[in-house]
């Protein structure tokens, strides 16, 4: 072979090298690389391909078995065949493999090429050309292309685990609200901002104390993923402990302050307390920084209730203020967190105004209520994480 030759195909190498790169493992998704690797070798190398994967539970080390066979005589020792030999799940298939069933003068071309990464053998990729065989330099490509699809399939799977890990700890730290007292009746609607999380930093609460009341609570950690949802777990359980004392509302959020500024490490966060009363229908109320709890009557208009906002959680300032409200078995209590109503670019004071503008359905349930204002403020489209409760005395 000519220097000249010599040189374009070493180019040609090159130029296929740099396609791969570019257009195999755009994405962290297994199923769009195993496509994205058929699409390139259908593109210039065969005819047809199909790229088939171990399931993630079965991915072996083609390197090293260990069931006391002599490597030399292990199946894994041809990569290929131990691919053949296990459950394969198909996950991409392109190119015009009618060609292969078509009397081209002789059986078509087939090569199967291992995706290995790393020692471990994720899946084959089978090419097949109907008109003739695989050059040296066509199989190369094909092993060079396989080769960096493993290795983004790789990283894919560990991708994915870790994101499993990170779901299940959410799912630790995920705990529904108490039960209050049968007299209330409560639902809660949690809606994370990010859909690849369970749970972040805003939560809700239901307490039960004594002579039938009920602390319902509505809190904000500042940030969001899985960090936040940390904090927000410790906050609560903080919350739980304090609130056993059957303080009044302000007293609680300032017991509550003091043990947060203890740890500067601790994050900042917003809370409202409403401790519900029925015997008496009054509601008491106190701020921690958060946003005031709106009613619905029982016409279905909304009014803001007036509860004075004091510094959040962690600052160790206190100065929190108790405010009292007339609550009736016809009123409709809502509870929620900033993500159900503000808006980039948008003052705080017009979010809010939206949301007492809203005239809902009269004597709508508290499911169906929650449910329709997300529905009218468009709480499941938000960027920031939504909590959100309603309440409602039962009548006697």
């Amino acid at each position: 072979m000519s220097a000249s030759s010599t040189g374009h195909a070493e180019r040609a190498r090159l130029r296929a090298a740099e396609e791969a790169a570019e257009r195999i493992g755009t994405t962290l998704d297994a199923r769009t690389t195993c496509t994205e690797l058929a699409r390139f070798v259908c593109r210039s190398l065969c005819d047809a391909a199909a790229v088939e994967l171990l399931p993630d539970d079965a991915v072996p080390d083609a390197a090293a078995p260990d069931d006391g066979v002599p490597a030399a005589e292990h199946p894994a020792a041809d990569p290929a065949a131990a691919v053949a030999r296990a459950t394969l799940h198909r996950v991409a298939t392109e190119g015009r493999a009618h060609l292969l069933e078509a009397d081209r003068g002789g059986a078509p071309a087939l090569v199967s090429v291992p995706l290995l990464a790393h020692g471990h053998l994720h899946g084959v990729l089978r090419a097949a050309r109907a008109d003739g065989g695989f050059t040296a330099d066509e199989t190369a490509t094909l092993h060079h292309a396989a080769r960096l699809a493993a290795v983004h399939l790789a990283h894919a799977r560990r991708h994915a685990a870790a994101r499993r890990t990170a779901l299940d700890l959410q799912r630790a730290l995920l705990a529904e609200p108490g039960r209050p007292h049968p007299n209330v009746e409560l639902a809660t609607r949690y809606l994370p901002a990010d859909r690849g999380a369970l749970v972040g930093g805003d939560w809700c609460e239901a307490i039960r104390l004594h002579y039938g009341r009920t602390l319902l609570v509505m809190g904000d950690v500042m940030g969001h993923g899985l960090e936040a949802a940390v904090e927000m777990s410790a906050y609560r359980a903080a919350l739980r402990y304090v609130a056993s004392a059957e303080l009044p509302p302000h007293r609680v959020l300032r017991q509550l302050d003091a043990v947060v500024a203890r740890d500067d490490r601790r994050r900042p966060a917003t809370c409202l307390l409403a401790q519900l009363d029925p015997a008496r229908s009054i509601a008491s109320f106190a701020s921690a920084g958060h946003l005031p709890p709106v009613v619905f009557g029982a016409d279905g208009s909304a009014r803001l209730l007036a509860v004075p906002a004091g510094p959040p959680l962690g600052t160790g300032a206190g100065g929190y203020e108790l405010v009292t409200s007339a609550l009736t078995p016809a009123d409709t209590l809502l509870m929620f967190t900033d993500g159900l109503v503000e808006r980039r670019g948008e003052d705080i004071d017009a979010s809010l105004s939206r949301l007492a503008g809203l005239r809902l359905p009269a004597g709508a349930a508290p499911a169906d209520l929650l449910d329709e204002a997300l529905r009218r403020l468009g709480g499941r489209h938000v960027e920031d994480d939504v909590a959100v409760l309603a309440a409602r005395i039962r009548g006697r």
